[in-house]
């Protein structure tokens, strides 16, 4: 009972030991391999390595999205190209402008925002003037300017028209020329070039804060609801309950936003019918729905392509050009999504902070060390590994379908490189181990061999084998080589009845044993065989030379016989050489 209790206490100790060695090795593998990667690819990250690509799955993202269909509380009215070539006017004239705005305030719109620049006159006079009283006039027309930047001056809104009723048309473009973002709220940039006029949008103060052309109708359309731009206490714009969290520098994807004054990701709502769009012909000609008008948001701007007015979105490529979106199409676009957000409930696009991306990365980082740290067979690896990289994708796509952008790239990379590092360092060390088992085996096989048929070295012999097998398991276990192989002397080699073979990992380690053994037997057979074929043919060369120089001898033997006979004056007769001969092989 005693040595039971003393057995079963060393199971327990050596089950502790076992589980102690299998963390130190996941630790030393995993964790290292996988913080070692995490760091290298959030580095890359940081200097702009991956931003190409982080944008590209974030256009893939915006593509594969349900299309969330027409916002009635908008439309477009388009200077089309049959416009142009039917009215023979480019740009459009002030006079046909302010019929536009006649005939569309009629049906009492909510807002209406000009995308057109007027701050030049455009042609006759009377029309001109026409368009500054309409301007001036009504408090639902806003006009656009262009913001001066280091290298331009500035565009300035049309004369006449207040301050409050100023949006800037400035959209941010990323380095491909796509547009990802809105602005809500900017400074003017002081220009290198000296200001030939100055006017509110090109004018440098900090406390110059304009805002967008978006942002102007939006705040219009919601005032008369009882909803107002309001500041909370860390900055950000609040309308109604819902905040708007400007884009920090490394938001997202980005490495380095420029996001300089308030920016938002700008949430599309489809490639094509996000707004209903209508041309100025229509409205001129009476066209028009007046339930599209009354109480909407009405954005007049070109449509046409020869305006050069067009952007690349997430939808197209910039090399689309001529597929290009519309820069007032863009501002419906961001109009959208403001009111959306505040009436609708519809989530504005949001990120996750640097150290949670880094902690995403560094768990996927995690995932593939793990898989390959305990799959090492190359098809359960390769279907595990399909089913992690799926779900990389699909979590971050189901995030963004509620409106949030998760790091995607970086964390396939980080999957991928940290499998493939873990599954290399395993190899190497599983090479290292079985050359070592291999040689230990054939050189206590040999030295078996050698000793005969002695019980007591075959009983050594036994023990020692059976220590190997216990070492091979040890190391399934995540040992380190160094431990397997020195922890243990072969004296202290166990009994073969203290092994169990009862887990489908202990079956694997025998077979791993098996094989090793098989392939020492191999080769020490191959060698026997070589070496006794080499053993052979040096016998037959070294017979083969002494029969040489018998024959030589016997050669020599004969002809100084001759030669003596022949002194004494005795002659040889042919019978006698011939029996001579035959003596001397006879001899020989």
């Amino acid at each position: 009972m005693v040595s039971q209790l003393a057995h079963n206490l060393r199971s327990l100790l050596s089950g502790h030991s076992r589980l102690g060695k299998a963390t130190k090795a996941f630790a030393g593998t995993v964790l290292l391999t996988s913080l070692v990667l995490t760091g290298l690819i959030v580095t890359l990250r940081q200097f702009g390595a991956l931003e190409e690509m982080e944008l590209d799955a974030y256009d893939r993202f915006v593509r594969s999205r349900p299309d969330e269909g027409l916002d009635d509380r908008l439309l477009v009215v388009g200077v089309s190209e049959e416009d142009i070539q039917t009215r023979k006017e480019f740009p459009l004239h002030d006079g046909t402008l302010a019929e536009v705005l006649e005939k569309l305030l009629r049906y009492q719109p909510s807002a209406v925002g000009i995308d057109i620049g007027r701050d030049v006159p455009q042609g006759p006079a009377a029309g001109r003037a026409r368009l500054i009283n309409l301007l001036k006039e009504s408090d639902r027309i806003s006009a656009v300017c262009i913001l001066s930047s280091a290298t331009e001056p500035g565009v300035p809104a049309a004369p006449g028209v207040p301050p409050e009723r100023i949006g800037f048309a400035d959209i941010p473009q990323d380095p491909d020329r796509a547009i990802r973002r809105i602005a809500l709220v900017s400074t003017p940039t002081p220009p290198s070039k000296l200001i030939g006029t100055p006017h509110l949008c090109n004018y440098a103060d900090p406390d110059n804060q304009l805002l967008s052309l978006s942002f102007q109708l939006a705040s219009t359309y919601l005032e008369p609801k009882g909803i107002v731009p309001e500041q909370t206490e860390s900055g950000e714009i609040q309308l109604g309950s819902v905040v708007f969290p400007p884009l920090t520098e490394n938001a997202g994807g980005y490495a380095k936003a420029e996001a300089s004054d308030y920016q938002l990701m700008l949430n599309y709502r489809s490639p094509s019918s996000a707004v209903r769009q209508v041309t100025i012909s229509q409205v001129l000609q009476g066209q028009v729905d007046p339930a599209w008008v009354k109480d909407r948001i009405i954005l007049i701007g070109y449509t046409s392509q020869v305006a050069k007015d067009t952007f690349a979105t997430p939808y197209l490529s910039s090399e689309e050009a001529t597929r290009n979106m519309p820069g007032v199409v863009i501002h419906a676009q961001a109009t959208s999504q403001i009111l959306s957000a505040v009436l609708d409930g519809r989530p504005l696009l949001w990120y996750l902070p640097e150290v949670g991306e880094i902690l995403w990365i560094w768990g996927w980082s995690l995932v593939g060390g793990i898989i390959a740290f305990y799959l090492r067979r190359p098809l359960p690896f390769l279907l595990v590994c399909g089913v992690a990289l799926s779900l990389c994708y699909g979590l971050p796509y189901l995030l963004f379908l509620q409106g949030g952008w998760i790091p995607l790239v970086p964390s396939a990379i980080a999957l991928l490189m940290t499998a493939a590092g873990v599954g290399f360092i395993d190899r190497a060390t599983k090479a290292g181990y079985t050359q070592a088992i291999y040689e230990q085996l054939r050189e206590q096989i040999v030295l078996g061999g050698k000793l005969g048929a002695e019980q007591g070295q075959k009983a050594r012999q036994a023990d020692y084998l059976e220590d190997l097998v216990r070492r091979a398991r040890s190391i399934r276990q995540q040992d380190s080589p160094t431990e397997v192989l020195d922890s243990h002397p072969l004296e202290d080699a166990p009994q073969p009845q203290t092994i169990s073979t009862s887990t489908s990992g202990m079956k694997d380690v025998d077979t791993l044993y098996q094989q090793i053994k098989d392939q020492v037997e191999s080769d020490l057979e191959r060698e026997e065989k070589e070496h006794e074929t080499t053993k052979a043919q040096r016998l037959a060369q070294a017979k083969e030379k002494r029969l040489q120089n018998l024959l030589a001898r016997s050669r020599s033997t004969r002809t100084h016989q001759e030669g003596n006979l022949k002194e004494h004056g005795v002659s040889l007769t042919p019978q006698d050489s011939t029996n001579a001969q035959s003596d001397t092989e006879v001899e020989t």
